[in-house]
This record gives structure tokens, C-alpha cells and sequence, in this order.
């Protein structure tokens, strides 16, 4: 199974992770708290009040990130989450199943006080380092992957909303087999800055490493499942499994943002501005098939996007064999499918199935023309900065994101996913973006 650069067997099991992982808050070591806390205006602050500002900023030689380009500064809390009632399924010795997830919020505008959330914690950056999709084009230490910062600010005060109203819509991210949950990072500070809350969903044992806040390091145990299941001949059934694990994973959360009172993980004023009955979910590659099938499976997602991925238990996207269940039955609300240059309904045997089975439903299938399977991911915007540090030529560049201008693709990824979930999540007009073809993006192909 190859990594996100590859043609064919790249969209559901990858063993290395492409870029980088989610911030890392220290969090009491319960298992459910956040790591703010309400402030007495109903907003999320660090715990002890007031803001830690780093002495200096990110080195010079950092990697950035696009800028949100929305009206709201980004405010962002980590979440260490224990479903109490789940063994974990790849870690037998474990009790409970463990997940590390983040919230981005509208934040306020005084939000610059607050640090910016680093990609990497030292830890992550170390394992990530080793186990990655640019290994064979990047040694290790070449790369400071811990430097990287989103634009998301800890524990910054969530930006006025309606009194008494819940005023932001929510949506889950999951990401590709193998990465971590800040894969998306350009994508979901963007639409926290529109006015989302955006929940970033690491899938424990999966990305190189994820770090708890008793500083105890889950590493990936990919490589190793998938060595069994080829010696075995068992690779549809870890396909299902890894399928199985992230449904259930996103589902436990939907239920932990549920929670009211002291029960609740999530921050009281962050709490109390969530829309649950305004629930979207979007992913890369294998997260844009754990959005679709946990739609299919949980009515509590109302809207889902596919960037990239294949929607069946396959290496192949032309093999029709090993449907899933959404495969099989389609999906009856509104679903986004935006593939790299060449993946359609009409070309990925999964895709089709969903579309043939999907009757009444809402449907958009669109190409970004040029680009690759990372290209709906951080890679877009981090590989061109990689080349420039290592000496990467234009055809290693192209196998990994195409090409398609970087910026160019990160503002259409932008504009549909956003009109996406505005016209589906808040009912609001995205000027016929969706309906056809726009001179704003010639680098966007409508198939239907």
C-alpha cells in the first residue's frame, strides 16, 4: 500500500502519515476535560486565566500555512476523550478507548494574544519524522516538523454570538488512514473563521504517534496489521475493520459534544454555542469515507463531503468487489464528492456505486484539474516549501501534489467546502457556486 503520492492503492490504508499531527494541550488526566475552561463572560480560556504568549516566535526556517480568510480570528481547545465503554480495538492490553481530538472556534479578536497551536508536539514530530509518505524523497532530519504552526490560538475567547441562541454550526474532520487529525489544518481554521466549529478527530494507532496528556505516546500500529493481513490474505478485513474503528470513533464524539452539565469535555460557553442540529462532516482520503459512511450510519450528520477517498474495501479504484454498506444503499441527504484530476463517479467503482444507489439525494461530483490525492490536504501548501529545503525536483513535486498552482487549489478547496456546508448547515445562498461551472474557478471541472 503506497502513500498519498501513488496512483492506485493510496486512498484507504496508508501506513505513513503525510504531514502533520494535532496540537497537543495539557488536559487534567481524567480522561474527559478539556483544556480550557468556561471564563466567567461564557467564553473558553486557558486554565489559569490568562494567556502564555511564547518568548519568540517560530524559527526562521519554519513551515507556514495559509492564512484563514474568513471575518473571525481562530481559537482552538484540545479534548482528551475515554469512551469508558469500548475495549480499544487495536490495543487489547488497553481498557477503554482513548481519542485526542480539537475544536477550532470563532475567536475573538484580541485572539492574537493567545499562541498559535503547533501542528506537532516535540514527541509527535519525532515519531512523525521516522514514518512518513515523504520518506523516500525527505531523510529523516531534514524537515522540522514540530516548528509548523496552524492559525488556530489556544484556549483564545470564543468570538460574541446570539445570547441564548446556538450559533455555530458543527463539523467533524477525519483524516486519511495513517495521518493526524491536523492533516487538514488549512481547511478547518478556514472554516472556523466563517463561523464553524470545526472537530478534528485523531484515530489512535493510526497517525505515527499520538501524545496524551500524561505524556504516554500511542504509536501507530499499521505496519504491523497490515503485514499480518497480507501474510494472511486478510486485507478486506482490515480494510473493514479501519473502516469500523473510525465510525464508531466519530459517532463516541458526536455523543461526548452531547453531553450537558459536568459530564460534558467540551468548555461550557463553547457548549452552549454548538448547533448539534447543524451537524456536516468532511474527510481526506480514507476520512472522506468515514464522513459518508458515518452519514449513512447516524442521522445526526446532515451533510458530508469526500475529499479523495474510495468508498469500498478495496486497493483499487476501478475494483467494484467488497462494497460497504453505504456502497450498497447510497446516502438520502446531501453529499460532496471532490476528487484529484480524473477521479469521478464514472471512474472510481466505489463513487459509482454510492451515486447509482443515492436516489433523491443531493449530489455534486467535481475534479480539481492537476492535482493529486494530497492535494486536498496540508501537503499542498507544505510541499513546495519541502522542495525548496531539500532540493526536491519538479517531477518529485508533481507525484505528490500535481500541477495545479498550490494556491489556487487551496482557495478553490476553500470556496466549495465552505458554500457546501453554508448552503446545507445554515441555509445560505453560496450565489449558484454549487449549480455549475464559475469563471472564479477555472481549476474546478463539474461532472454533475
Amino acid at each position: 500500500m503506497r502513500g498519498s503520492g501513488g496512483r492506485r492503492a493510496r486512498r484507504f490504508v496508508v501506513v505513513g502519515a503525510l504531514v502533520v499531527a494535532g496540537v497537543l494541550v495539557a488536559v487534567p488526566a481524567g480522561g474527559r476535560k478539556a483544556a480550557g475552561v468556561a471564563g466567567t463572560d461564557g467564553v473558553a480560556v486557558p486554565a489559569g486565566g490568562s494567556p502564555r504568549v511564547p518568548a519568540d516566535g517560530p524559527p526562521a526556517d519554519a513551515m507556514t500555512l495559509p492564512a484563514p480568510t474568513g471575518r473571525y480570528r481562530v481559537g482552538t481547545v484540545a479534548l482528551h476523550l475515554t469512551h469508558r465503554s469500548r475495549t480499544d480495538p487495536w490495543a487489547g492490553r488497553q481498557t477503554y478507548r482513548e481519542l485526542m481530538v480539537s475544536v477550532r472556534y470563532p475567536a475573538r479578536a484580541g485572539a492574537g494574544r493567545y499562541p498559535t497551536a503547533p501542528q506537532l508536539s516535540a514527541r509527535e514530530a519525532a515519531a512523525f519524522d521516522v514514518r512518513n509518505n515523504f520518506s523516500e524523497q525527505v531523510p529523516p532530519g531534514k524537515v522540522r516538523w514540530a516548528a509548523t504552526r496552524t492559525s488556530a490560538h489556544v484556549g483564545a475567547p470564543l468570538a460574541a454570538g446570539r445570547p441564548s441562541r446556538r450559533w455555530l454550526p458543527v463539523v467533524l474532520y477525519s483524516p486519511g488512514v495513517g495521518d493526524p487529525r491536523s492533516f487538514g489544518s488549512t481547511l478547518c481554521d478556514e472554516l472556523a473563521s466563517r463561523g464553524y466549529a470545526v472537530v478534528t478527530i485523531d484515530h489512535t494507532y493510526e497517525a505515527p504517534a499520538v501524545e496524551f496528556p500524561d505524556g504516554r505516546l500511542a504509536r501507530s500500529v499499521l505496519a504491523t496489521e497490515l503485514a499480518k493481513a497480507q501474510k494472511s490474505g486478510r486485507i478486506t478485513e482490515l480494510l473493514k475493520k479501519v473502516s469500523g474503528v473510525r465510525v464508531a470513533d466519530v459517532r463516541f464524539v458526536l455523543d461526548e459534544l452531547a453531553e450537558r452539565g459536568a459530564a460534558s469535555p467540551v468548555p461550557a460557553g463553547l457548549r452552549r454555542a454548538l448547533d448539534l442540529h447543524a451537524v456536516g462532516m468532511f474527510g481526506q482520503s480514507a476520512g472522506g469515507f468515514t464522513a459518508v459512511q458515518t452519514m449513512h450510519d447516524d442521522r445526526r450528520i446532515k451533510a458530508a463531503v469526500n475529499l479523495d477517498g474510495v468508498m469500498g474495501y478495496t486497493q483499487r479504484d476501478d475494483d467494484p468487489a467488497h462494497p460497504s454498506t453505504v456502497g450498497r444503499e447510497g446516502v438520502d441527504r446531501p453529499l460532496l464528492l471532490m476528487g484529484m484530476a480524473g477521479n469521478t463517479h464514472h471512474t472510481v467503482a466505489s463513487w459509482g456505486a454510492v451515486w447509482r444507489h443515492s436516489t433523491g439525494a443531493w449530489l455534486r461530483d467535481l475534479t480539481l484539474r492537476g492535482s493529486r490525492h494530497a492535494s486536498y490536504t496540508d501537503a499542498e501548501a507544505l510541499v513546495p516549501q519541502i522542495a525548496r529545503r531539500v532540493g526536491l525536483s519538479r517531477t518529485e513535486v508533481t507525484a505528490l501534489i500535481g500541477t495545479v498552482d498550490p494556491a489556487r487549489a487551496v482557495a478553490a478547496q476553500r470556496a466549495y467546502v465552505s458554500a457546501f456546508f453554508d448552503r446545507w448547515l445554515r441555509g445560505r445562498d453560496d450565489g449558484g457556486l454549487l449549480d455549475g461551472p464559475s469563471g472564479r474557478f477555472p481549476e474546478v471541472r463539474f461532472v454533475r
